[in-house]
Protein backbone atom coordinates (compact mmCIF):
# COMPACT_ATOMS: atom_id res chain seq x y z
CA UNK A 1 0.00 0.00 0.00
CA UNK A 2 3.09 2.45 0.44
CA UNK A 3 4.36 1.23 -2.46
CA UNK A 4 1.26 2.48 -4.44
CA UNK A 5 1.14 5.83 -2.61
CA UNK A 6 4.22 6.40 -3.26
CA UNK A 7 4.20 5.68 -7.05
CA UNK A 8 1.03 7.74 -7.29
CA UNK A 9 3.07 10.67 -5.67
CA UNK A 10 6.15 10.60 -7.91
CA UNK A 11 3.18 10.54 -10.50
CA UNK A 12 1.87 13.90 -9.65
CA UNK A 13 5.08 15.37 -9.26
CA UNK A 14 5.97 14.51 -12.81
CA UNK A 15 2.54 15.80 -13.72
CA UNK A 16 3.26 18.59 -11.95
CA UNK A 17 6.48 19.26 -13.44
CA UNK A 18 6.18 18.80 -16.94
CA UNK A 19 2.60 20.60 -17.34
CA UNK A 20 5.15 23.51 -16.55
CA UNK A 21 7.05 23.20 -19.64
CA UNK A 22 4.74 25.15 -22.09
CA UNK A 23 4.93 28.16 -20.35
CA UNK A 24 8.39 28.02 -19.52
CA UNK A 25 9.39 27.28 -23.39
CA UNK A 26 7.30 30.72 -23.91
CA UNK A 27 9.15 32.94 -20.85
CA UNK A 28 12.33 31.25 -22.66
CA UNK A 29 11.58 32.43 -25.82
CA UNK A 30 10.38 35.74 -25.22
CA UNK A 31 13.77 36.33 -23.56
CA UNK A 32 15.36 34.74 -26.41
CA UNK A 33 13.96 37.29 -28.85
CA UNK A 34 14.86 40.08 -26.46
CA UNK A 35 18.56 38.59 -26.58
CA UNK A 36 18.37 38.50 -30.99
CA UNK A 37 17.28 41.84 -30.49
CA UNK A 38 20.17 43.22 -28.57
CA UNK A 39 22.28 41.35 -30.41
CA UNK A 40 21.17 42.44 -33.67
CA UNK A 41 22.06 46.07 -32.72
CA UNK A 42 25.61 45.35 -31.64
CA UNK A 43 26.32 43.48 -34.82
CA UNK A 44 24.41 46.47 -36.78
CA UNK A 45 26.90 48.52 -35.28
CA UNK A 46 29.99 46.74 -36.52
CA UNK A 47 29.28 46.17 -39.78
CA UNK A 48 27.99 49.85 -40.12
CA UNK A 49 31.31 50.79 -38.67
CA UNK A 50 33.36 48.43 -40.95
CA UNK A 51 31.07 49.45 -44.07
CA UNK A 52 31.83 53.19 -43.02
CA UNK A 53 35.60 52.76 -43.83
CA UNK A 54 35.01 50.05 -47.20
CA UNK A 55 35.30 46.92 -45.10
CA UNK A 56 33.41 43.85 -44.55
CA UNK A 57 32.85 42.41 -41.25
CA UNK A 58 35.76 39.68 -42.12
CA UNK A 59 38.01 42.19 -42.98
CA UNK A 60 37.70 44.07 -40.19
CA UNK A 61 37.68 42.07 -37.60
CA UNK A 62 41.33 41.20 -39.17
CA UNK A 63 42.29 44.32 -38.66
CA UNK A 64 41.80 44.26 -34.86
CA UNK A 65 45.33 43.33 -33.83
CA UNK A 66 48.37 44.56 -32.82
CA UNK A 67 47.29 45.35 -29.15
CA UNK A 68 46.25 43.28 -26.46
CA UNK A 69 42.91 45.29 -25.83
CA UNK A 70 42.23 44.94 -30.21
CA UNK A 71 43.01 41.12 -29.62
CA UNK A 72 40.65 40.69 -27.05
CA UNK A 73 38.07 43.06 -28.62
CA UNK A 74 38.41 40.92 -31.95
CA UNK A 75 37.55 37.41 -29.81
CA UNK A 76 34.72 39.15 -27.87
CA UNK A 77 33.27 40.22 -30.98
CA UNK A 78 33.67 37.09 -32.69
CA UNK A 79 32.08 35.33 -29.47
CA UNK A 80 29.18 37.49 -29.91
CA UNK A 81 28.69 36.84 -34.11
CA UNK A 82 28.87 33.05 -33.16
CA UNK A 83 26.16 33.80 -30.76
CA UNK A 84 23.83 35.93 -32.68
CA UNK A 85 23.82 33.58 -35.50
CA UNK A 86 23.03 30.16 -33.00
CA UNK A 87 20.25 32.54 -31.05
CA UNK A 88 18.76 33.85 -34.56
CA UNK A 89 18.71 30.57 -35.81
CA UNK A 90 17.03 29.11 -32.66
CA UNK A 91 14.31 31.80 -32.60
CA UNK A 92 13.38 31.26 -36.19
CA UNK A 93 12.93 27.28 -35.62
CA UNK A 94 11.01 28.06 -31.98
CA UNK A 95 9.27 31.24 -32.68
CA UNK A 96 6.33 29.40 -34.64
CA UNK A 97 5.84 26.37 -33.09
CA UNK A 98 3.45 25.38 -30.66
CA UNK A 99 4.61 23.60 -26.96
CA UNK A 100 4.37 20.15 -28.43
CA UNK A 101 6.95 21.16 -31.02
CA UNK A 102 9.16 23.36 -28.96
CA UNK A 103 9.21 19.89 -26.39
CA UNK A 104 10.58 18.32 -29.36
CA UNK A 105 13.17 21.12 -30.35
CA UNK A 106 14.19 21.20 -26.85
CA UNK A 107 17.87 21.12 -27.67
CA UNK A 108 17.52 24.77 -28.90
CA UNK A 109 16.37 25.73 -25.71
CA UNK A 110 19.77 25.57 -23.98
CA UNK A 111 21.44 28.90 -23.84
CA UNK A 112 22.41 29.12 -20.08
CA UNK A 113 22.02 33.00 -19.92
CA UNK A 114 18.73 33.40 -21.44
CA UNK A 115 17.28 29.89 -19.28
CA UNK A 116 18.54 31.59 -16.09
CA UNK A 117 16.74 34.83 -16.73
CA UNK A 118 14.08 33.15 -17.84
CA UNK A 119 13.78 30.67 -14.53
CA UNK A 120 14.74 33.73 -12.57
CA UNK A 121 10.95 35.40 -13.44
CA UNK A 122 9.02 32.18 -14.15
CA UNK A 123 6.03 31.91 -11.97
CA UNK A 124 4.86 28.44 -11.42
CA UNK A 125 0.95 28.02 -12.76
CA UNK A 126 -1.80 25.57 -13.11
CA UNK A 127 -2.31 25.12 -17.21
CA UNK A 128 -5.64 25.35 -17.83
CA UNK A 129 -5.20 24.16 -21.47
CA UNK A 130 -4.96 21.04 -23.73
CA UNK A 131 -1.43 21.72 -23.88
CA UNK A 132 -1.07 21.68 -20.42
CA UNK A 133 -2.72 18.91 -19.66
CA UNK A 134 -1.24 16.66 -22.19
CA UNK A 135 2.17 17.28 -20.27
CA UNK A 136 0.97 16.87 -17.31
CA UNK A 137 -0.52 13.19 -18.41
CA UNK A 138 2.62 12.37 -19.76
CA UNK A 139 4.61 13.87 -17.11
CA UNK A 140 2.01 11.83 -14.81
CA UNK A 141 2.54 8.42 -16.69
CA UNK A 142 6.64 9.12 -16.62
CA UNK A 143 6.47 9.33 -12.87
CA UNK A 144 4.20 6.50 -12.06
CA UNK A 145 7.07 4.45 -14.22
CA UNK A 146 10.32 5.64 -13.16
CA UNK A 147 9.17 5.89 -9.29
CA UNK A 148 7.22 2.90 -9.79
CA UNK A 149 10.28 0.99 -11.19
CA UNK A 150 12.71 2.44 -8.50
CA UNK A 151 10.40 1.04 -5.65
CA UNK A 152 10.28 -2.36 -6.98
CA UNK A 153 14.10 -2.69 -7.28
CA UNK A 154 14.29 -1.11 -3.84
CA UNK A 155 12.06 -2.97 -2.56
CA UNK A 156 12.87 -6.32 -4.32
CA UNK A 157 15.51 -7.90 -1.96
CA UNK A 158 12.51 -7.50 0.92
CA UNK A 159 10.17 -9.51 -0.90
CA UNK A 160 8.49 -12.80 0.52
CA UNK A 161 9.11 -15.51 -1.36
CA UNK A 162 6.51 -17.94 -1.60
CA UNK A 163 6.86 -21.33 0.74
CA UNK A 164 7.61 -24.05 -1.36
CA UNK A 165 5.17 -27.06 -1.38
CA UNK A 166 7.46 -29.83 -1.50
CA UNK A 167 9.20 -28.43 1.84
CA UNK A 168 6.19 -27.19 3.53
CA UNK A 169 4.85 -30.90 3.95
Amino acid sequence: MILRALTLAGGLAGATASSQFPEFSQQYIQRLGGAVDALSGVVADFDASAAAVGLSRDDALAQMQGTDFLERRRKDMTVTFDRYARLRSDLDLLKSQGPFMRAYHMPNLTDPEIARAAWAEYQPAVPLNFAGAVFAAVGFVMGLAVLGIVLRVLSWPFRRRPADPAMGA
